[in-house]
């Protein structure tokens, strides 16, 4: 060993803490829930609650629409091993290894039990992306050559596009279909935003249940990753077994509270108007019309005049 790494690995590797487009994403909306949490006590009575409503609820179907396009837990899953840590060693580890798959990618993770075994500190998380803009065969050519841990290489290797399961192509095409419709669905969430400020309450409403729909199709898009048989993934008697992860069900809650407020919101304008107008505040505007429209302001010279 040379300070604890073996001669022909050039250096340790770094793991892949965490994507910094979430870091970027969930900021610029915090800053702008922020700004309205600043001026909600201007607006005045029972409008500051609705309000308050409205916005934190566009604001969290907006950054859920973003956010899960850079996260790694479409699909996800964990097993504890008792394997080889790394080639030309005979050393063997306890440790946990996760599987992430995301949209753009893959992460796969390596923790010890515990931590500091075989004198190194065993704690990765590696990124392998599969995007058009990215190559997953160089990235995974990348990791052999810097001597990554073993069972690491052994799960990347199942996605590759030379491995016999096979999958490397209908998860990068389904991933890339997933993020292309959340986009549009985040396009429609932008007008529906501006068609209830307008205010075009039906045709906002409609514009929620156009963005429930397409967040729909990506989950459907995404879920014909389910059509090929996985690969099995095992470590000696232990296999390790993927599930849709948190962000999967998350697109899928957001989905349907896109669909019921789509529902309401159409519903009201038809049945009951006047409250569909109280939530969105609209009362208030008509009465200071109806107001402007009453006051009438007289000439008295010209009154004068004739008289």
């Amino acid at each position: 060993l040379f300070d604890g790494v073996y001669p022909f690995y050039p250096q340790q590797r770094k793991s892949f803490v965490f994507d910094v487009s979430i870091i970027i994403v969930i900021i610029v909306f915090l800053t702008l829930a922020c700004s309205f949490l600043i001026i909600i006590p201007g607006i005045r009575g029972r409008a500051r609650l609705y309000w308050l409503i409205r916005v934190l609820l566009s604001l969290v179907i907006g950054v859920v629409i973003v956010a899960v396009q850079y996260t790694s837990d479409w699909e996800s899953g964990w097993v504890k091993v008792n394997t080889s840590y790394k080639s030309f060693s005979h050393a063997l580890v306890n440790a946990d290894i996760g599987l992430h798959v995301g949209l753009a990618g893959v992460n796969i993770t390596l923790v010890g039990n515990p931590v500091n075994q075989v004198n190194e500190t065993i704690n990765y998380n590696e990124h392998f992306a599969w995007s058009f803009d990215a190559d997953y065969d160089h990235s995974y050519s990348e990791g052999l050559e810097k001597g990554l841990p073993s069972p690491i290489l052994y799960v990347a290797e199942k996605f590759t596009s030379q491995s016999p399961c096979g999958v490397h192509s209908q998860y990068r095409i389904s991933g890339h279909y997933a993020s292309a419709v959340l986009w549009v669905a985040f396009c429609t969430w932008l007008i529906s935003n501006i068609l209830f400020s307008m205010p075009a309450l039906v045709y906002g409403g409609c514009m929620v249940l156009v963005t429930g729909t397409f967040m729909i199709f990506s989950l459907l898009s995404f879920s014909t990753v389910r059509n090929l048989p996985m690969c099995a993934i095992k470590f000696g008697p232990a296999s390790l077994h993927i599930a849709y992860g948190g962000s999967f069900w998350l697109t899928l809650v957001v989905g349907l509270l896109c669909f019921m407020i789509g529902v309401t919101v159409v519903t009201l304008h038809f049945f009951s108007l006047d409250l569909l107008k109280t939530f969105f505040d609209l009362h208030v505007d008509e009465a200071e019309e109806c107001q402007e429209m009453t006051e009438v302001y007289v000439n008295r010279r010209i009154t004068d005049s004739t008289l």
